[in-house]
């Protein structure tokens, strides 16, 4: 302590304690100025992308570790007003980037129909929707049982005990709902690290901050998602109405999953998805064989992709398979090589105008 140290050194502080707590007092001042800045900048209208970016977050938490044990993390925020935690262990540093991701997809799907995303290392690897909350996550937890071991979930309702005794029986990290029934939460509680959140609604996060180099890389959230009026056909088959209904659920499905990446859905069912490939032919491939060992029949099946086909082949492939509906940005100088692959196949094609790589 300080006092201690004038006691023991004469009435003198060390230059090191000094520094210390000037980097502390700066820090201080520092913050609070950029609280103001940001406050004006809002209320302002003032572009973000100034000549010199500022932000400030606390308080600060300290966590086991980071990404990997060798490595030191922190969190600087306030949790409190994200989630309420009812049970379960710390968060840890992948618990918090798993459940942003799992919380950023499940908001796609507002509060319609009962649905359950299931998350693990970011990607989702179940999503479902249906008329009862318990049967959208037993539809989620079949797209791949394997993966959703050890995984996050969300769910857009509060958990009934129906549903609560289907999820005991997995081994999951993190549960997030807008709430808990009581005999739900008394039985999810007989896991003592098994993490329960309740979802406060707070707004998602209109910018992104990625240190890179030297710097900073700082972009807008992507929040904006193609609705049905947005979408323009391109083939001579147009799609029905469950074509439309399993387009525009694939599509909110591939805007949340890591480039490149194919998405294959039906029935308000992921099938599968090929994740984080370098080609797209690779991550449609990865999706088809995925979806055969999880014994899902692609007929009638619903594409989506992040990016544009500027190719015939990836059309070629999914029709091999009985897919019957594509949906992609469009924008590539050789869009009309997969249109006329869709004609030639029978295939309805509808294309956003909104690309969504994720990295």
């Amino acid at each position: 302590m300080v006092a201690d140290e004038l006691i023991h050194n004469q009435g003198f502080i060390s230059l090191e304690t000094r520094k210390r707590l000037a980097v502390k007092a700066f820090r201080i001042t520092a913050g609070y100025d950029a609280a103001i800045g940001q406050y004006l900048a809002e209320s302002s209208g003032n572009d973000l992308f100034s000549d010199r970016f500022v932000a400030s977050a606390s308080p600060s938490k300290i966590l086991r570790y980071g990404e990997n044990p060798h490595q030191k993390g922190a969190f600087y925020g306030n949790l409190n007003l994200v989630f309420d935690q009812l049970h379960g262990k710390e968060l840890s540093f992948n618990n918090m980037v798993d459940a942003a991701a799992a919380l950023d997809l499940i908001r796609e799907f507002g509060v319609e129909k009962p649905s359950t995303v299931i998350v693990k290392h970011t990607n989702p690897c179940g999503v479902a929707i249906s008329d009862s909350l318990s049967e959208s996550y037993r539809r989620a937890l079949a797209c791949d049982p394997t993966s959703a071991f050890g995984g996050v979930l969300a769910m857009n309702r509060a958990v009934d005990l129906p549903t609560a005794e289907l999820l005991n029986g997995l081994f999951f990290e993190i549960l997030i709902a807008p709430g808990f029934d009581a005999e739900a939460l008394n039985l999810l509680k007989s896991k003592k690290n098994r993490i329960l959140l309740i979802d406060k609604e707070l707004p998602l996060a209109k910018v992104q901050v990625k240190t890179l180099f030297n710097g900073l890389l700082v972009q807008e959230a992507d929040l904006t998602l193609a609705q049905k009026t947005d979408c323009k056909v391109v083939t001579e088959k147009e799609p029905d109405a469950t074509e439309w209904a399993n387009l525009l659920f694939a599509n909110k499905i591939v805007k949340h999953t890591k480039s490149n990446t194919i998405v294959l859905a039906k029935d308000g069912i992921l099938l599968a998805s090929g994740t984080g490939q370098t080609s797209r032919v690779d991550a449609l491939r990865q999706a088809i064989q995925k979806a055969k060992t999880f014994g899902f029949e692609l007929a009638g099946a619903a594409m989506a992709s992040d990016a544009f086909f500027p190719f015939a082949d990836c059309v070629e492939i999914a029709a091999s398979e009985g897919i019957q509906s594509v949906i992609q940005p469009g924008g590539s100088i050789k869009d009309q090589e997969s249109i006329d692959a869709c004609n030639r196949l029978e295939i309805s094609m509808v294309t956003t105008g909104i690309r969504h790589f994720k990295h």
